[in-house]
């Protein structure tokens, strides 16, 4: 059985949600406002690289600044729904321009501790979160402006999965996708299907008008990239989970389709990265950066 939700959502209240499509990793970032205040969020910022040049850029992150420069609003939150392994965070470069907050939920110390060892790293890297301002755990809330985000535990595609729920507006980050398209992946050290399908359900057990905003979409069949459903819109046509789906059908679907999936193309910088709160490595001696890459170990 899934747990209970920690809080009661007030839908009365309506942040202004700015969606930020980045196409390189099908990742959607996002600003969210308190139209009572002008006090924002970022939701799960993307840094750019090009893997094979070894080359960091900053044009999508630039492009959110910006935005938030230009309609004179105040950063108060970066959050990271988990740590990503498709993308970059962009959260510290962000942060050093408009200020705030770096929030990720508690268990980051169990994705250090799991991908330190994977990546060989020293005792010199911290393993207990203190890379980020605060560790988020079930039930936590905190403020944007008038606003305040209530903090759900929604594990199993990783251990430190959170969904933020603000207003009438959810952010899943990976635990679900578009109706179309189904859930995430559980195969990632630390995920879990039986895991995932129980937080899916704590989701699920929002309102159904609650808005629900993902992560990630990859246009199924060709369909134009899309970011928001509903809690009833995918009770109904969740192709994983809707209809009723049982908790054993989907462990068994998800643990077959995922045995199926190759690594996401940058989950190597990725995870170096994101276990950083998006810094990168301790540069060497000559002041140089460089990633690793374990063989024969993901």
């Amino acid at each position: 059985m899934s747990e209970p939700i920690p809080f009661n959502a007030d839908l009365s209240v309506v942040p202004e949600v700015v969606p930020f499509f980045d196409e390189a990793t099908n990742t959607i970032s996002y600003i969210v406002r308190d139209p009572a205040t002008n006090a924002c969020a970022v939701i799960d910022s993307v840094m750019d690289i090009d893997y094979a040049a070894g080359r960091i850029t900053h044009d999508g992150a630039d492009r959110i600044v910006a935005h938030i420069r230009e309609q004179g609003w105040t950063l108060e939150w970066l959050i990271e729904t988990h740590v990503h392994a498709d993308h970059l965070s962009a959260a510290p470069y962000i942060q050093q321009q408009l200020g705030g907050k770096l929030g990720i939920g508690e268990n980051i110390t169990i994705v250090q501790d799991t991908f330190g060892k994977i990546f060989n790293e020293g005792t010199e890297f911290q393993r207990d979160g203190s890379q980020f301002d605060r560790l988020f755990v079930d039930g936590d809330t905190y403020q944007i402006g008038t606003m305040t985000g209530h903090v759900m535990h929604t594990p199993g595609h990783t251990p430190a999965c959170m969904t933020h729920v603000i207003g009438n507006a959810a952010f899943v980050g990976d635990t679900l996708f578009m109706p179309d398209g189904g859930s995430a992946r559980a195969d990632f050290p630390g995920g879990d299907a039986r895991t995932l399908y129980r937080s899916i359900q704590r989701v699920l057990s929002l309102p159904g008008d609650m808005r629900l905003f993902m992560c990630h979409d990859y246009g199924p069949n060709g369909r134009d990239i899309q970011w928001e459903t509903s809690v009833a819109d995918e009770k109904q046509h969740n192709i994983h989970v809707g209809h009723g789906t049982s908790e054993d059908e989907f462990v068994a679907m998800r643990e077959a389709r995922d045995a199926t999936l190759s690594m996401p193309k940058l989950i190597i910088p990725s995870l170096q990265v994101n276990m950083r709160a998006g810094q990168m490595p301790p540069k060497d001696k000559d002041g140089k950066t460089f990633l690793k890459v374990p063989v024969n170990t993901l």
